[in-house]
């Protein structure tokens, strides 16, 4: 064997799994086809992840955190607002969190998996993998072919294993496609007019909904996510002529524009015998909450902690074997996903996002769920949400696992 564990990505997910893996001394081997650092979007975090960041021992540096209390829902037409702060959720949930420069934050996560033992080969891509011999995996790259006891695919929106197996299931009711930007070198008015919270702003609009998310050194990123497609008019003519934007922005330094379009999906068969899939590769919901990197961390947590103890043991050729942790993760899909069709599909902007505050149990309920912590029994919200029915169409698809074929 070249290797106990083959990891296609070292994104967020592939990183957390490497580094975890690695430390109590199994030998995995992490192929990313990017070099670092990268651009990347996806750069608000969720308390969620604090626990994975802590297990990690990830040294929070300013140069690529930038504190994050809370968010601020405003809507452009009405200018109604509401903030909401995650030190109000309930108790256990960590108050806070941050917003990132991707391209440093993946580094640093990249940097830890290294430090920790894995051996991390950039420019470098997994061209196929093949299961059929019953006592390994071998992977082949552009560079060569490696031999594995087991394969993780976090390869994110390349999800490499969903397209060979053909089990990629588009979700088309939720948000279709986005377009942003960054702008650099603030002025000292925007970072006083952002303030020491760094909430993130995120605008409801008829068509869809916008962010505004503070970043490190001075940067600042704005979008909007369109309900079936968006251009460039969108951002320009309506996110960026709002007042707020124009004094954030005055005087900085445009960067380069993107767009991403059909990016909501699960794969139906994240795991099964010696390989799963974790992040975006295993499944992404519409970016409206953020759920992204702390669903990417939290599950890339969870499979290191199933997987280590079955590779000591000689049981990670058990097809069932990821099952509890698909669980786990599907709870968490179902939930947002939940969340975000009723922010598609139901009047929840006016009755729960802008409502004027209470200290109840459901409002302190939804906080939590924002905040990412969906791993537990006691949130009346997130009972509610799993209990409701779809209104859009299916708010998530059924994950199809070996033991339920």
């Amino acid at each position: 064997m070249d290797a106990d564990v083959v990891i296609a990505g070292a994104g967020p997910a592939g990183s957390t799994a490497a580094a975890l893996l690695a430390r109590v001394g199994l030998r995995v081997v992490v192929i990313d086809k990017d070099a670092f650092p990268r651009f990347h979007i996806g750069e608000s975090l969720l308390p969620g992840c604090v626990p994975v960041i802590e297990e990690l021992e990830l040294t929070i540096d300013d140069a690529v955190f930038v504190p994050k209390a809370g968010a601020d829902f405003v809507h452009e037409a009405t200018g109604r607002a509401q903030r909401f702060e995650f030190a109000d959720a309930l108790p256990g949930c960590p108050p806070s969190a941050w917003h990132v420069e991707r391209s440093g934050f993946d580094t640093a996560l990249r940097d830890r998996a290294m430090s920790c033992g894995a051996d991390v080969h950039h420019g470098e891509r997994v061209e196929q993998v093949d299961f059929s011999r019953p006592d390994r995996v071998e992977v082949q790259t552009d560079a060569r072919r490696l031999a594995a006891r087991f394969f993780v695919d976090a390869t994110g929106q390349d999800h490499l294993l969903a397209k060979a197996h053909a089990v990629l299931a588009p979700i088309s009711h939720l948000g279709r496609a986005a377009v942003f930007t960054h702008f650099a070198d603030l002025s000292d008015d925007a970072l006083a007019t952002i303030g020491p919270g760094g909430h993130v702003r995120i605008v409801l609009r008829d068509d869809g909904w916008g962010w505004v998310i503070p970043l490190p050194g001075r940067r600042v990123s704005i979008g909007v996510v369109g309900r079936q497609r968006v251009q460039r008019a969108m951002l320009d003519e309506g996110l960026l002529a709002d007042p707020l934007c124009r004094r954030l922005t005055s005087a900085a330094t445009r960067c380069e524009t993107h767009a991403i379009r059909n990016f909501s999906y699960r794969n139906r068969t994240p795991h099964g015998p010696r390989f799963a899939a974790i992040g975006d590769a295993g499944g992404f919901l519409d970016p409206l909450f953020s759920s992204g990197v702390t669903l990417a961390m939290r599950g890339a947590s969870l499979l290191a902690k199933t997987l280590a103890p079955a590779l000591a043991e000689d049981r990670e050729a058990d097809p069932a074997l990821c099952a509890r942790h698909e669980e786990a993760m599907d709870r968490a899909y179902r939930t947002f996903g939940a969340l975000i069709d009723r922010f598609y599909h139901t009047r929840i902007a006016d009755t729960l996002l802008l409502r004027p505050h209470d200290d109840g149990p459901m409002r302190r309920g939804m906080m939590t769920v924002l905040a990412g912590d969906v791993w537990r029994d006691d949130n009346p919200f997130q009972d509610m949400l799993l209990r409701a029915r779809p209104r859009g169409g299916s708010a998530s698809t059924r994950v199809v696992t070996p033991e339920s074929r």
